[in-house]
C-alpha cells in the first residue's frame, strides 16, 4: 500500500473528527431528552402537593355604581341611552408586612428527586380609603363599601394546608374559595367585609401553603416588607426584586425584601387588577414592565426564591458534552503525532473506534449520574474509557510506553474537564489558555515536517 503524506493524514483525521460530531450531537440531544423526562417525573412527584407557587394579596375589591352611555340607531336617528352598571375598584394596602417560614422536604420517585416545601405565611396589612378618589374618576358616593371583598391570590390552591385565618380589626372573617387575585392566575380565596364607615382597617392573616421548587411573592401597595427564613442551604434569588439583605449558611438562609410603591410603578387604586408575572420553565423570567397607572392593567412584578439543588446533574453533563470535541481533537492529535513523527501507523478505522469510545464516555456519564450522582459517575465513566483506550492504544501504537502516554493524556483531559466544570466562572479563560498552549506545542513539534513530502517523492520517482 502506498504511503500517504502527512498532509493527507491530517486531512483524513479532520474528516473522521467531523463525522464523530454527529454522535456527539445525538448524545447532547439525549441529555436534553432525559432532562425533559426528569421534569415530567418531578411534576408527577409534586402532583397533589402544589407546583411552584405565586402568592399575592391581600387586595380590597370595592364595587361601585357607574353610568355607561351607549348610542343606538332608532328609525335612522342616533339615540343615547344611559344605564347604571356595577364596576370594581381595586385597592392595595398602604403597607404590608409578611413573614414566611419555608420547610423543605425531598421527594423521590425511582431515580428522580425533587424538592417540595411547606410555607407558613403570616402577614399584616393596612388599608386606607384615598381622599382623592375623584382623580381616578370615582366619587365616594358611588362606592358600595358595605359589599367590599378582600382577596388573596395563590397560583395553585391545592397546596393550601389547614384552614386559613383572617382577622379584620380583631374580628375573624369567614373565608371562601375562589375569586383570588389576577396576579396569581385568578385563583386563591376571599372574604366579605362591611367597610361602611370607610375608616382605616388592619388585616392580619395566616395560612400554610405547600409548593415545590419555587415561591414567588407579588408585592402590592405603598410598602411591602417580606422576610423569609428556611433551613435550606442552597437558595436562589430571582425575579424583579432581589433581597436587600440575605444570609446563607450551613444552617439555612434568611432574606429580607423592602419594596416601595415607586419601585413597583403602580398606583394604590386601579380599575383593573394587575395580571400575573411571566414565568419561564427554568424559573421566573420577566418581560419589560411598563409603568402602570390607574385604570390600566398589566403584568405584575415579583420577588422569587428558588430551592436549588446543590448539583444539577443534567446541566453538568450538558456542559461536559460541549467539551467533547476537545477530547476527540487532543486524542487524535496525539495519535497523529505518533503516526507522522514516531512512525506508528494508525489506520482510519482505528481513529474512528477511538473516537467512538470518547463519545461513549458522555453516554456512560449520563446513565450513571442519574443513579449514583455526578461525581461518582464521572469517576466510573472516565476510568472505564481511560482503561479501554489505553489498552487499545497499546495494540494500535505497538507499544505500551506510547499507550501510557495516551492514558496520561486522557487522565489529564478528564481531570481538566472536571476542574472546568467546577470553576464555571473561569472555565472559558482556562480552556482558551490551554488550547493556545496545545496549539503552540503542536506547531513546535511539527515545525520541521514537510506535509507533502511523500507526494513529492512519488512525483520524482515517476
Amino acid at each position: 500500500m502506498r504511503e500517504r503524506s502527512p498532509g493527507f493524514k491530517l486531512f483524513l483525521v479532520a474528516v473522521i473528527g467531523a463525522v464523530l460530531l454527529v454522535p456527539l450531537v445525538l448524545v447532547y440531544a439525549l441529555v436534553s431528552d432525559r432532562q425533559h423526562q426528569a421534569r415530567v417525573a418531578q411534576d408527577t412527584i409534586t402532583q397533589g402537593s402544589g407546583g411552584p407557587q405565586v402568592v399575592s394579596g391581600p387586595v380590597l375589591v370595592i364595587p361601585y355604581r357607574d353610568e355607561r352611555s351607549t348610542i343606538e340607531q332608532i328609525d335612522g336617528r342616533s339615540v343615547t341611552r344611559t344605564a347604571e352598571v356595577r364596576e370594581e375598584l381595586f385597592l392595595s394596602p398602604v403597607r404590608q408586612n409578611i413573614a414566611t417560614t419555608l420547610a423543605p422536604e425531598r421527594k423521590r420517585k425511582a431515580i428522580y428527586e425533587t424538592v417540595i416545601y411547606l410555607a407558613e405565611m403570616h402577614g399584616r396589612a393596612r388599608f386606607e380609603l384615598p381622599s382623592d378618589l375623584q382623580r381616578y374618576g370615582v366619587e365616594r358616593e358611588q362606592l358600595m363599601l358595605g359589599e367590599a371583598q378582600i382577596r388573596f391570590g395563590i397560583s395553585d390552591p391545592r397546596g393550601l394546608r389547614a384552614a386559613a385565618d383572617l382577622q379584620i380589626d380583631g374580628r375573624r372573617v369567614a373565608l371562601k374559595p375562589g375569586e383570588g387575585v389576577a396576579a396569581s392566575g385568578g385563583s386563591g380565596f376571599h372574604g366579605f367585609i362591611d367597610w361602611s364607615d370607610g375608616r382605616p382597617l388592619a388585616a392580619e392573616y395566616t395560612y400554610t401553603l405547600r409548593g415545590s421548587r419555587m415561591l414567588s411573592l407579588v408585592p402590592r401597595g405603598g410598602q411591602t416588607d417580606w422576610r423569609v427564613t428556611s433551613p435550606w442551604e442552597h437558595p436562589g434569588f430571582d425575579g424583579s426584586f432581589l433581597p436587600d439583605e440575605s444570609q446563607v449558611g450551613g444552617e439555612g438562609f434568611s432574606a429580607d425584601w423592602s419594596i416601595g410603591n415607586l419601585a413597583l410603578g403602580q398606583a394604590l387604586v386601579a380599575k383593573q387588577d394587575m395580571g400575573p408575572p411571566q414565568i419561564g420553565e427554568a424559573g421566573m423570567e420577566y418581560a419589560m414592565i411598563e409603568t402602570v397607572v390607574a385604570g390600566e392593567g398589566g403584568p405584575s412584578m415579583a420577588a422569587t426564591i428558588r430551592l436549588i439543588e446543590p448539583v444539577d446533574l443534567y446541566s453538568q453533563v450538558d456542559r461536559s458534552v460541549k467539551y467533547g470535541f476537545l477530547f476527540i481533537g487532543f486524542t487524535f492529535l496525539a495519535y497523529l503525532m505518533f503516526d507522522i513523527i514516531a512512525g506508528a501507523r494508525v489506520a482510519a478505522a482505528e481513529y474512528l473506534l477511538t473516537g467512538v469510545g470518547l463519545v461513549l464516555f458522555f453516554a456512560l456519564l449520563l446513565a450513571f449520574a442519574e443513579v449514583i450522582g455526578f461525581t461518582p459517575a464521572y469517576i466510573v465513566a472516565s476510568g472505564a474509557i481511560i482503561g479501554l483506550l489505553t489498552a487499545y492504544s497499546a495494540a494500535v501504537l505497538k507499544s505500551w510506553l506510547r499507550a501510557r502516554v495516551i492514558g496520561g493524556l486522557l487522565l489529564g483531559l478528564y481531570a481538566l474537564l472536571y476542574v472546568l466544570l467546577s470553576l464555571e466562572a473561569y472555565s472559558l479563560l482556562i480552556g482558551s489558555v490551554l488550547l493556545f498552549g496545545a496549539l503552540a506545542a503542536v506547531m513546535y513539534a511539527t515545525r520541521g515536517i514537510d506535509w507533502s513530502s511523500v507526494s513529492r517523492k512519488e512525483e520524482v520517482e515517476g
